[in-house]
C-alpha cells in the first residue's frame, strides 16, 4: 500500500482551513491535568501549539501550527475541543469571530427592501449573530478579532455586492433597526406595566387598532405584563415591533406559544407593514409558517457553537428543500448525511381502537371564572399519543390538569386515578446547580438506566450540556432537559405541553422521535398539545379537536382518528395544506388559490393530503414518503 504522494498531500492541505475551538463553558485547565497540551505531538517537538499558563481561564489553541491529529479531542476529560476542517475558500468569506478558538460566522444573509428574508438553520449556527450584524449593533470583524477593521475596510470587503449598499445605508442614512427577541418569556422581567399604556408609548406610526385587532390584544388590554401567558407575551412582542418607527424589523421566532390560527394571522401582519423602503428579516422554525411568510430564504449550515455558514439567497421551496435535504447543489455539498422527511402515519380504524381500549373518561364541565369548557367522553390505549389540537385559550392546558387529577371536574363522574408526569408550557428554571445535578435529583433511576440513555437522553442530547448551570441554559436546551425530566418519571400517562417550543426544525423532529418511541416502547400513553402542524401530524394516533369561542366558551371532542380530525381541525381555520412532492412537507395553501379552493370544494370536505389517494399503490406511497401503519398492534412493535 503505497503512501500518498507529497504533491497531493500539499494540495490537500491548501485546500483545507482548519479551525480549533475552545468551549468557554467547559474548558477548565485548573480542574484537569491540562491532558491536550501534555499529548500534543508538536507540543513534544517543542513548539507551542497548545499553551495554559497559570492566568489562563482556558486553553489556547494555535491553529496555524495545529496539524489536525485530533489527540487533544480525545483527550481532553471535559469534551472542550473541537479541531474542524474548513474548505479553504471559506477562509475568504469570513464575515465575524468572537475571538481565539471562538465561534466564526462565514458570509452573511442578504436583505432587500419591501422583501421578507427567512432564515432556517439548527439552534448555534450564527442567526443571531447574523441579525445582530445586520441590525448594526455588533460590528463584523472579517476575522480579525486581534485589530478589528475600520467601516471603509469592510465596505471595501463587500464592495460589488448588495450588503454593500446594505451596510452604506447603515452608516448614511442611520436605519433604525427594531428586534423582536427570540425570549419572550423574559419580557415582564424588562418591562413592568399595563399593556396599553406601553402600546401606546411605543405607538409611532398610528396604527395600534389595525396591529390591536390582527395579534388579538383587544382582551388584554387593561392586563399587567406579568400577567399575560406565553402566547399573549409573544402576540404583544410581536405588535411592539409593528407599531414602531424603523427601517429593519427583525422577527426571532414569532410563531413560539401561538396556535396554527395566530401563526398565519401573526405571518399575515408582519407581510402587512412591508414597504419599499424597508427590510423585513424573520427567524423561524416553524418551516410551514417560514414558507408562508417569506419572499426568499437563506439556510445557515455549519456545526452548532463552532461555526457557520450562510448561503446565498433562495427561493422559499428551494431554500427550505435545500435545508432539509442537506445538500446544496450549487456548491455541490452536503452538510448533513441524512435528509429530513415527513413521514405520515396512518392509524388504526376507529373500532380496533375501540376493541383495544383500556381507559376510559367521562364527559366533563368545568366553569374558571367566566370560561366554560365542555369535554364529550373518550378512551385511551396503551402506546397511544393524542394530540390536543385548538386555539389558545380553548382549554387545552384546563383538560390536561383535570386527566392530571389537578383540578376537579364540576360532573359527579371521576376520571381514572392514573399516575402522571406532567411538562408544563412554561419552564421557569429554579435549580441553581448544574443539569446532571438536576437530573440526579429527580430522575436518578432513569438517567443511569441504559434504555433511558438509548431512548431518551442520547437523542436529546443532554450529554453536551450535562456540566452547564441550568439557569444558564438557552430556551432550547432548557426545553430538551424538561422532556428529559418529563420522560424520565415513572407515570401511566405522559402529559406534555408544546414540546416544540424553542426547538429548531432538526430538533423538533428528534424530539417528536423520542416521544414516539418512549411512549410505544414503554406502552404509557401521551396526550401532546401541539401547534406546529408538521409536528403534530408525526406524533398523533388520534386527535381531541377543541372548537369555541376562546377564553368564554369551548368544546372537546372526543378523540377521532388522524385524518377525520385533522380535517375537523382544518375547517375551523379555513385554511388547506400540500404537500411537497419532494419531501411530502405540508405547505399551507395561500387563501383562494387554485389548491385551496380545489380542497375545499372536493366532495364537500376539507382534504388535507395527510391521507394519499385510496388507489395509489403501496409502493408508490412508500416513495412518496408515507409510512402506512395499519393497527396499533403493528404500531407498538415498529419505531
Amino acid at each position: 500500500m503505497h503512501g500518498r504522494r507529497p504533491e497531493r498531500q500539499d494540495r490537500e492541505q491548501e485546500s483545507l482551513t482548519r479551525i480549533a475551538i475552545v468551549s468557554n463553558d467547559r474548558c477548565k485547565p485548573k480542574k484537569c491535568n491540562q491532558e491536550c497540551k501534555r499529548s500534543c505531538p508538536v507540543n513534544k517537538t517543542g513548539k507551542l501549539c497548545i499553551e495554559v499558563t497559570p492566568e489562563s481561564k482556558i486553553a489556547n489553541i494555535s491553529e496555524e501550527l495545529c496539524i489536525g491529529c485530533g489527540i487533544c479531542v480525545k483527550k481532553c476529560p471535559f469534551e472542550a475541543i473541537a479541531i474542524i476542517n474548513l474548505p479553504s475558500n471559506l477562509d475568504k468569506d469570513t464575515t465575524h469571530r468572537y475571538g481565539p478558538n471562538a465561534f466564526k460566522l462565514h458570509r452573511l444573509p442578504t436583505p432587500r427592501p419591501g422583501q421578507v428574508l427567512g432564515l432556517v438553520g439548527t439552534n448555534g449556527i450564527g442567526k443571531t449573530t447574523a441579525l445582530r450584524i445586520l441590525a448594526g449593533k455588533l460590528k463584523p470583524n472579517l476575522g480579525k478579532f486581534n485589530t478589528p477593521p475600520d467601516w471603509e475596510y469592510i465596505l471595501k470587503f463587500f464592495r460589488g455586492s448588495e450588503l454593500q449598499n446594505f451596510f452604506t445605508k447603515i452608516l448614511e442614512e442611520n436605519l433604525k433597526a427594531i428586534l423582536k427577541p427570540q425570549y419572550v418569556d423574559q419580557i415582564p422581567k424588562a418591562a413592568q406595566g399595563n399593556v396599553q399604556d406601553i402600546l401606546n408609548k411605543k405607538d409611532e406610526l398610528g396604527n395600534q387598532d389595525a396591529i390591536t385587532d390582527a395579534f388579538d390584544l383587544h382582551n388584554i388590554k387593561d392586563r399587567q405584563i406579568s400577567e399575560l401567558s406565553g402566547g399573549e407575551l409573544q402576540r404583544f412582542a410581536c405588535a411592539m415591533v409593528c407599531i414602531q418607527k424603523g427601517d429593519i424589523f427583525m422577527f426571532d421566532e414569532p410563531s413560539s406559544y401561538l396556535d396554527v390560527k395566530q401563526r398565519l394571522k401573526a405571518a399575515l401582519a408582519i407581510r402587512d407593514i412591508i414597504r419599499e423602503n424597508r427590510y423585513i428579516i424573520v427567524v423561524e422554525h416553524d418551516l410551514s409558517v417560514l414558507d408562508y411568510l417569506s419572499d426568499f430564504i437563506c439556510v445557515l449550515y455549519g456545526s452548532p457553537g463552532h461555526y457557520g455558514v450562510v448561503t446565498m439567497p433562495f427561493s422559499v421551496r428551494e431554500g427550505i428543500n435545500v435545508f432539509l435535504e442537506g445538500f446544496i447543489r450549487t456548491e455541490n455539498l452536503r452538510f448533513r448525511d441524512v435528509a429530513l422527511t415527513f413521514k405520515v402515519v396512518e392509524t388504526a380504524a376507529e373500532e380496533e381502537v375501540k376493541r383495544l381500549c383500556n381507559n376510559n373518561y367521562p364527559s366533563m364541565t368545568k366553569k374558571l371564572g367566566s370560561f366554560n369548557l365542555s369535554v364529550d367522553a373518550g378512551s385511551f390505549t396503551e402506546s397511544e399519543i393524542v394530540v390536543l389540537l385548538g386555539e389558545n385559550g380553548t382549554g387545552k392546558t384546563t383538560l390536561i390538569r383535570m386527566l392530571a387529577g389537578n383540578i376537579t371536574s364540576d360532573s359527579e363522574d371521576e376520571v381514572p386515578q392514573l399516575n402522571i408526569s406532567y411538562k408544563p408550557q412554561k419552564i421557569s428554571p429554579k435549580s441553581t446547580g448544574t443539569v446532571r445535578d438536576l437530573l440526579n435529583s429527580r430522575i436518578r433511576d432513569a438517567i443511569f438506566h441504559p434504555q433511558f440513555q438509548t431512548d431518551v437522553a442520547k437523542p436529546l442530547q443532554i450529554d453536551n450540556i450535562i456540566d452547564q448551570e441550568v439557569q444558564n441554559l438557552s430556551g432550547g436546551e432548557l426545553q430538551r432537559v424538561a422532556l428529559c425530566l418529563c420522560l424520565g418519571k415513572p407515570a401511566d400517562v405522559y402529559l406534555i405541553d408544546e414540546p416544540s417550543a424553542y426547538l429548531d426544525s432538526e430538533q423538533r423532529l428528534h424530539a417528536a422521535r423520542v416521544i414516539k418511541r418512549f411512549v410505544l416502547h414503554c406502552k404509557k400513553t401521551g396526550f401532546v398539545v401541539e401547534h406546529d402542524f408538521i409536528m403534530a401530524t408525526y406524533l398523533a394516533d388520534r386527535v381531541i379537536v377543541f372548537d369555541g369561542q376562546p377564553s368564554v366558551n369551548a368544546h372537546a371532542s372526543e378523540p377521532q382518528a388522524l385524518v377525520p380530525g385533522m380535517n375537523s381541525f382544518l375547517k375551523q381555520l379555513e385554511i388547506t395544506f400540500r404537500r411537497d412532492p419532494e419531501n411530502a412537507r405540508p405547505r399551507i395553501n395561500k387563501k383562494f388559490s387554485v389548491k385551496d379552493t380545489e380542497q375545499k370544494s372536493a366532495e364537500g370536505v376539507y382534504r388535507t393530503v395527510i391521507s394519499p389517494h385510496p388507489n395509489t399503490s403501496l409502493d408508490v406511497r412508500k416513495n412518496a414518503g408515507y409510512s402506512l401503519k395499519l393497527s396499533l398492534k403493528y404500531l407498538a412493535t415498529t419505531d
